[in-house]
């Protein structure tokens, strides 16, 4: 069985980061499915699903490190094609991925204790963000 839903947010730009764990529970709730897998992706190419301690500490340190590793600049490729200043972005995104997929018993998400979803705005403008939450399983 498959049951597909979605979760809309709206981002402030780069570095926002939001904690989604609840949503996409509700939606593998809603989908009667007991055991299987659920996916999570974000549609677009400079936007981030992972997993983390979602605490202000973290959610601080993660986008600083991301800038750290990989800081805006005007000498990426994508800068000298574009020139839209998000190059950095597009790389942060790549490089964090833009989905994951998370067990599923017993109709609940199956997690760590400090583990919890979140996406993560790397663009560099205020995104509306579309995650698809797909359920798959029995």
């Amino acid at each position: 069985m498959v049951y597909r839903d979605e979760i809309l947010i709206e981002t402030s730009g780069h570095r926002n980061m939001h904690e989604i764990t609840k949503r996409v529970e509700a939606i593998a709730m809603r989908s009667g499915i007991a055991a299987g897998l659920v996916h999570i992706f974000n549609l677009g190419s400079t936007g981030v699903v992972g997993t983390i301690e979602y605490e202000p500490g973290l959610e601080q340190d993660l986008p600083e490190m991301l800038d750290r590793l990989i800081p805006p600049s005007l000498d990426y490729g994508h800068e000298r094609a574009w020139s839209d200043g998000n190059g950095h972005s597009h790389l942060q995104a790549t490089m964090m991925g833009p989905e994951i997929t998370v067990p599923l018993e017993q109709g609940r998400l199956v997690l760590g204790t400090w583990q919890q979803i979140f996406h993560l705005e790397a663009d560099i403008k205020p995104r509306s963000r579309r995650i698809i939450v797909t359920v798959i399983g029995e």
